[in-house]
């Protein structure tokens, strides 16, 4: 029996995106569909390199092809990828950056730097283009989460205007102003200068092409905070909390401040950090420590996803310190993170399809 494009097509047509509830088809994800008598090829384009159901589209791909070819034809998939956006050539800043997430919490102390340093590299072992702004202005981590505290940004001339270079790790970008000021002195600023410095680092640094930027922003509800918004269009915000009470209470209120109607930067989920505690040991025991499950709670209530539980081990601790990011290593700390990459790019992807594009926050506070 001989298969025609339009078959092919029409069988794709039957394959179903499970995140974005569309047709691999009308959502223009089958690209180069080649058939001939003796193979069939094509290539489906993902909406991010971390797509966990990578397998399950692939899967009903064959399938649905198979229904129509036959189970034996050969068939060839290319599984590829290309990050969605909704902000790309909006805005003067940042032109080539598809996404940027701010990186909240509502206190200090309950790990996101740790976790943006960890998810940055996640999602840059995927095969995404990934850089971080450090606009903890004053108390910069990841110079350390990424082992060059003593490196300088170069500086690069585009026309009339000198560039900030970032600093590249672990197939990372990064800025920070712990590059830029020596590491034992504090960085006395008025919120004006520290609000001047963030801009500094989104509009006077060559990023060049990104899938996602993010911004590791300070704890708490600041000057930079509003800085950001109104300086770029930003795709969503996560919030990074642990399970005891008192983190919980100040997430609600940096969960709030993006929800509020003059900011409304849509909430892509909740991390739960510190979620239960494993001893090297024993790594099948689990010791809830700081509550139990707060992180999930809070998702619940707001109705936003929870995004991912990751345990407290001393490897974690001891990668921060010495600025190898424990998702490069082996054990249950990097598979929390990889999945937390996973679930970050399905719901940017969900966000991207679903919710209207971004713009820039026009606020007066």
């Amino acid at each position: 029996m001989s298969v025609t494009k339009e078959a092919v097509l029409k069988a794709l047509g039957t394959v179903e995106d499970p995140d974005l509830k569309k047709d691999l088809v009308s959502l223009n994800m089958i690209r180069d569909l080649e058939v001939s008598d003796h193979k069939i090829s094509f290539t489906v384009v993902l909406t991010t390199p971390a797509c966990p159901l990578k397998e399950m589209i692939r899967k009903d791909c064959l399938e649905a092809v198979g229904k129509i070819a036959g189970e034996d034809f050969p068939l060839e998939i290319n599984m590829t990828s290309d990050v969605t956006s909704t902000r790309l050539n909006n805005a003067p800043l940042l032109p080539e950056v598809k996404n940027i997430i701010a990186v909240a919490s509502g206190k200090g102390g309950v790990g996101k730097s740790t976790v943006t340093s960890n998810l940055a590299v996640a999602l840059a072992k995927t095969g995404a283009s990934v850089g971080v702004i450090d606009a903890d202005i004053f108390g910069p981590s990841q110079p350390t989460m990424f082992n060059c505290e003593h490196e300088q940004p170069g500086i690069l001339k585009k026309g009339e205007k000198n560039l900030i270079v970032p600093i590249e790790q672990y197939g990372v970008k990064i800025i920070s102003i712990g590059f830029l000021t020596p590491s034992d002195n504090a960085v006395v600023w008025r919120g004006p200068m520290a609000s001047s410095a963030l801009k500094q680092f989104i509009g006077d640094a060559d990023w060049g092409p990104l899938d996602y930027l993010l911004i590791d922003l300070p704890p708490g509800t600041s000057d930079i905070h509003l800085t950001l918004v109104q300086t770029v269009p930003v795709t969503g915000a996560i919030i990074v909390t642990t399970p005891q009470k008192v983190a919980l209470a100040d997430a609600v209120k940096g969960l709030a401040m993006f929800k509020q109607p003059q900011i409304n930067v849509p909430v892509l989920g909740v991390v739960e950090n510190m979620a239960y505690f494993t001893p090297g040991e024993l790594p099948d025991n689990k010791y809830y420590i700081f509550g139990q499950e707060g992180g999930k709670k809070l998702a619940e209530k707001f109705k936003v996803p929870l995004l991912g539980q990751i345990p407290i081990v001393q490897s974690i601790r001891e990668s921060g310190d010495n600025g190898y990011p424990a998702v490069l290593k082996e054990g249950i700390t990097a598979e929390s993170f990889k999945k937390l990459a996973q679930s970050l790019a399905q719901q940017v992807a969900i966000r991207n399809s679903s919710m209207q594009k971004t713009k820039k926050v026009e606020v007066n506070i």
